[in-house]
């Protein structure tokens, strides 16, 4: 028993300084990409299509319902405890600084961690990052890192995306249901948006972004001899994803809290 808790312990511990050592050189070889923009230019700007722009429609469609359904709960229930103005300080809270990142962020790993896991872990069995090697490029310039930056700046925008249309279309939306003054939703709701709420949101969803692409790169290199061994690898880049983007979502709402 003790030997097998030893050994599984000298394991993680090991995976933890590989995950340390992979997130070093890829931030290393992020430094340096602009100077070797020709290398990894188009890798990066398909990776922002495809984890940018064709998100677009289901981040639309999530963020619009959300906002719906926390103003027609407000203006239905709040009202009648004389607190119908906490409806705007209810939203900027869900929308703003905390379910916007977070949902953003959950179908970001949906999407692009589960086929960024699969792909560079097929590459690996079928020794292909073998032949980048073989012939002198740098698998972590050429395939990790324009990932890591377009993950990163595809959430980022992704998450401002979120908050228009939780806001502002949800706001529309609303109208065919309970009419709502226009001067007196974005009067109100811009009084209660403060610099601090914006910073979070970015913050958290920069936060995100690095954990999403580094933790689903860094499993699809895991992969060593058959295709078999992809599924049990992207369950745990995106199990991991989920928790570690959990973690930092709380750890930075408490911080924003002291």
């Amino acid at each position: 028993m003790i030997t097998l808790l030893g050994r599984f312990f000298i394991q993680k511990t090991r995976d933890a300084f590989y995950a340390m050592g992979f997130f070093y050189l890829t931030l290393k070889e992020s430094v340096f990409f602009l100077k070797r923009k020709q290398v990894g230019f188009r890798v990066l700007v398909m990776q922002i299509l495809f984890t940018g722009v064709e998100a677009l429609f289901i981040i639309a469609i999530i963020s619009v319902a959300l906002g719906v359904v926390i103003i027609i709960q407000g203006i239905s229930l709040l009202p009648r405890f004389g607190q119908g103005s906490l409806i705007y300080t209810i939203l900027i809270t869900v929308i703003t600084r905390e379910l916007g990142p977070l949902l953003t962020a959950l179908i970001i790993i949906a999407r692009s961690g589960t086929a960024m896991a699969t792909e560079t872990g097929n590459m690996v069995v079928s020794h292909e990052i073998e032949a980048y090697i073989s012939v002198g490029i740098n698998p972590i310039s050429y395939l990790v890192v324009p990932r890591f930056l377009g993950v990163t700046i595809s959430l980022l925008l992704l998450n401002l995306y979120f908050n228009i249309f939780g806001l502002i279309g949800s706001f529309a939306v609303t109208q065919l249901i309970k009419a709502i003054s226009f001067k007196e939703y974005f009067g109100n709701l811009l009084s209660q948006l403060s610099p601090e709420d914006i910073f979070s949101s970015l913050l958290k969803s920069l936060v995100f972004g690095v954990i999403i692409s580094t933790v689903s790169m860094f499993h699809g290199f895991r992969a060593q001899y058959a295709s078999t061994e992809i599924p049990q690898i992207v369950i745990k880049a995106v199990t991991q994803s989920f928790i570690y983007c959990i973690v930092a979502n709380a750890i930075i709402t408490l911080a924003y809290y002291i």
